[in-house]
């Protein structure tokens, strides 16, 4: 995360913490409990502008509406204590989207760099969560036809192109899953990963390219939309067949991107527009991925080097520039 806030050039660090627990087997009660006994434990360790939460696997806004309750017990009324906050709540607009659209934007940048259309452009993606539903929409809407998709109850293909639109309601009407979907041809998880298209993105678990299934992937490009999703082992792999991948820490910064809007909205008491939190966010992850490709370029590394490069040289600038703490 402090790699990932580095790259697009926010004033934020980073880091990950949860509980260990299956939110699936609570009840709404019972996750509501379990959430405000973890702020009485942290609330000494959070705030405004110390350490700011943020939803991820298992939490969603309603999670952070209760952190926020919680924390404004023992501090006062707080909103920028956590973001992705419900939009009553002082939450941003565009913040549920931010991520998808972000890996959609980075995309698009990419296929243009390789003077690609994305206009008929193939791509699998792997997870039709929060992450994924929202890079398939904006991508078909960018003309892109998506033929594969799969989530935790399985994958689904179409070669003639999936009915994003369609697959969105079904999901949306079932709980946002697409288990019993039946307008595709239903195909495994390996299968997706090495289907014959010109963009793989991975948009669920870590580790899921493995060296086993890198030697099989068959994308053009590939744009990491979930966390580690690539072993080291694996970025071996593509690198020997250079393949282009896009990494994680810049593919899928939006989400981050727009949790830093959100605190600058609640810092202010000024809340922004759609339009403009779009468009403040197409323009810094156009911009990440035009510094991280000339890097990589003047450099002669991938593109993952040059991201890494790029994040720990700011972080290691700032540092020396603090002088001795």
């Amino acid at each position: 995360m402090t790699w990932k806030t580095a790259v697009v050039n926010i004033p934020y660090g980073g880091a990950k913490g949860g509980i260990s627990v299956d939110p699936k087997q609570l009840s709404k009660g019972e996750l509501e409990r379990l959430t405000r006994r973890f702020v009485d434990k942290i609330h000494d360790f959070i705030g405004p502008d110390k350490d700011i939460p943020a939803p991820d696997m298992g939490t969603n806004a309603q999670v952070m509406a209760w952190i926020m309750n919680q924390y404004s017990k023992f501090e006062g009324w707080t909103p920028a204590i956590v973001t992705g906050k419900p939009i009553e709540l002082h939450g941003s607009e565009g913040r549920e989207e931010a991520t998808g659209r972000g890996v959609a934007i980075i995309t698009d940048e990419t296929m243009k760099r390789l003077k690609l259309s994305m206009n008929g452009a193939t791509v699998a993606i792997q997870g039709f969560g929060n992450v994924g539903s929202f890079v398939a929409k904006f991508l078909h809407e960018m003309g892109a036809k998506i033929v594969a998709v799969s989530d935790a109850f399985g994958g689904y293909e179409n070669k003639g192109g999936l009915d994003v639109p369609g697959m969105l309601k079904y999901a949306a009407e079932n709980g946002g899953g697409l288990k019993g979907y039946t307008g595709a041809e239903r195909i495994s998880n390996e299968q997706l990963l090495t289907a014959p298209v010109d963009i793989l993105i991975p948009a669920a678990l870590g580790g899921v390219l493995t060296r086993e299934i890198a030697g099989d992937v068959r994308a053009k490009i590939v744009v990491e939309a979930a966390n580690n999703p690539t072993t080291a082992e694996a970025d071996e792999v593509f690198q020997k067949k250079e393949l282009v991948v896009v990494p994680d820490i810049l593919a899928n910064a939006g989400g981050v991107t727009v949790s830093y809007f959100e605190w600058v909205q609640n810092r202010q008491h000024f809340r922004w527009s759609l339009d403009r939190i779009r468009q403040e966010l197409d323009h810094i992850m156009k911009d990440s991925l035009s510094q991280v490709w000339e890097l990589a370029t003047e450099k002669k590394v991938s593109l993952r080097t040059a991201a890494y490069m790029l994040g720990i040289g700011r972080v290691g600038r700032a540092t020396v520039l603090g002088g001795i703490g």
